[in-house]
């Protein structure tokens, strides 16, 4: 399937990641909060950054026509964070994650990246469930998964993961409104 097109918003474009994007990747995951609270993917020069892109991101773009999207701020054109919807064993529905760099947190970048791309789940890939993970810890993160909508369900543990992670979701019913595990939005 082909990747789908760039995602925007007023002051966002949400693109596809390509290899284009490598010196970003590497950047955004040595941060300190991607690190602390999504773990070292090992990333330690551009040729693992592209590599990452090539083996985790581009498999499933192609496959489902959506993975990982670059977030770039449109008045200046600065790559800031990541948007995406992953498809991961052990989670039921698409993965909701997002991540932004240091100096573009606390922006309302994250809510209004992360709210296009749930729209575009919803919408245009016609998905019914989606569901978001995150650390106990991460209070940012469960701060903006409920402002989006998304409920805490339980508790999980991933394959090959240690932690245990909060699960959150969000249902969507056959006239594309919003629903969670406790009724209506």
């Amino acid at each position: 399937m082909k990747p789908s097109n760039n995602i925007e918003t007023e002051r966002l474009i949400l693109k596809p990641t390509s290899n284009d994007d490598a010196e970003f990747i590497y950047d955004l995951l040595n941060s300190p909060k991607w690190l602390k609270f999504i773990g070292d993917r090992n990333i330690k020069n551009l040729e693992d950054a592209v590599a990452y892109i090539e083996e985790r991101i581009r498999p499933q773009q192609i496959r489902l026509g959506y993975s990982n999207y670059t977030v770039i701020r449109k008045k200046d054109g600065a790559k800031i964070g990541s948007c995406g919807l992953y498809d991961r064993p052990g989670i039921e529905g698409i993965d909701l994650g997002f991540a932004f760099l240091p100096d573009f947190e606390k922006q309302g970048y994250g809510f209004e990246g992360a709210n296009m791309l749930l729209d575009a789940a919803i919408n245009q890939f016609e998905l019914e469930q989606v569901s978001a993970i995150t650390l106990k810890e991460n209070k940012a993160s469960q701060k903006l998964l409920e402002k989006l909508g998304l409920k805490h369900i339980r508790n999980i543990v991933l394959p090959r993961d240690p932690d245990e992670l909060m699960l959150y979701q969000l249902n969507v019913d056959a006239e594309g409104i919003k629903n969670n595990a406790h009724g209506n939005q």
